[in-house]
């Protein structure tokens, strides 16, 4: 099957599964991070159909939106089955998609370029305006507060503590979205990360100066 057929059906599907996802996890979050995918793909000479099929599925397999992080990589896996894809290729794909998710800081670092691009693509959408955007749908769609100032504000949380955590809107900021400038793998991504973060901790100023009736 011709790749631009794969890629298409795998848009259509995609669509189905997220269209209606109100947690910042929805189908054009998904078309944002394809789509800088293939921008840094292009600048890096990343293989753009394993970058971009990645980039379609990658919260497919998410485990906030599935029953465990198997079931969601399950999925996956039986998606891509019918395509007959090429074994290197299926293999690339499904390891992009299991090892770019942020876990709390303890994630190993990927290795292929390919996972890289992916990694960067989808981070960069979780900082800047649209993420700032996407955290508060996060936090509304899980019943989080806006901010809590009793809960204390950590930088440093493990894997486990990052899964289960008492968090707020604002919490996520330093439990993730501060540290992924510092954890960008290309140098297309680490400029346009540098200029996104400055953004949220223009943000994050503001918002401490309003709390405080400022």
């Amino acid at each position: 099957m011709q790749k631009e057929v794969v890629i298409l059906k795998t848009k259509q599907f995609v669509f189905q599964e997220l269209n209606e996802e109100a947690s910042g996890h929805d189908w054009w979050h998904i078309v944002r991070v394809a789509k800088m995918a293939k921008t840094i793909a292009l600048k890096e000479g990343a293989d753009l159909f394993i970058c971009e099929m990645a980039a379609l599925l990658h919260d497919i397999a998410d485990e906030k939106l599935n029953e465990s992080e198997e079931a969601g990589l399950q999925k996956v896996e039986k998606w891509l089955e019918p395509f007959q894809l090429e074994a290197a290729v299926k293999v690339q794909i499904m390891t992009i998609i299991a090892t770019i998710s942020f876990k709390g800081g303890e994630e190993l670092p990927v290795e292929s370029l390919e996972a890289k691009v992916v990694q960067d693509a989808d981070r960069l959408d979780a900082i800047g305006a649209i993420g700032i955007a996407r955290t508060f749908a996060f936090a509304g769609a899980n019943k989080q507060l806006i901010y809590d100032p009793q809960i204390e504000l950590k930088t440093t949380i493990t894997k486990e503590a990052y899964r289960k955590r008492n968090s707020t809107a604002i919490h996520h900021f330093y439990e993730k979205l501060l540290k992924l400038k510092d954890l960008m793998n290309t140098d297309y991504a680490k400029k346009v990360a540098a200029e996104r973060h400055q953004r949220m901790e223009s943000f994050l100023e503001d918002f401490f100066n309003e709390w405080e009736g400022k």
